[in-house]
């Protein structure tokens, strides 16, 4: 990620869709490479990462293949609660302190996962009001305007 890299319309991987955290992101980013507007910091991994990780809980393969399901509140808290803290003293940690490096972001003890380095990246706020499922975005109120129940 660059710091040059700003709104572009792709929301904050704490913004949920169908109650999932990161979902409505990676749709924003592929409706934005569709239009080729995805910035090629982003282009270079999409499908990768987080997208994949995304892809694969959703199995979205499979539903391709008319084998989909909906997963259960349960396993959705567990979804959102992995990649909420995803390098938080895990095996992205190292990674997450090579990006702040890269982004002269290292003072920044806020910033302790992923999702919190992507918001500071492309210049939104680093707090924990979106953990409740009341954080406000240009995409309104998350968790569909329904406070999440973690």
């Amino acid at each position: 990620m660059g710091s040059r890299v700003r709104d572009f319309g792709v929301r904050s991987p704490y913004d949920k869709v169908g109650g999932l955290f990161y979902f409505g992101r990676m749709l924003d980013k592929i409706r934005s490479h569709c239009k080729g507007e995805l910035p090629l910091e982003y282009e270079v991994n999409l499908g990768k990462g987080f997208d994949e990780k995304c892809a694969t809980f959703l199995r979205v393969l499979e539903s391709c293949f008319g084998m989909g399901r909906r997963p259960s509140e349960g396993e959705i808290y567990m979804w959102n609660e992995f990649m909420r803290k995803r390098g938080w003293n895990d095996e992205l940690s190292e990674a997450l302190e090579s990006q702040k490096k890269k982004e002269a972001m290292l003072s920044r003890s806020e910033i302790q996962t992923m999702f919190q380095f992507i918001d500071a990246d492309e210049g939104r706020l680093v707090n924990d009001k979106h953990i409740n499922g009341y954080w406000r975005s240009k995409y309104g109120r998350t968790g569909n305007g329904v406070p999440a129940k973690e």
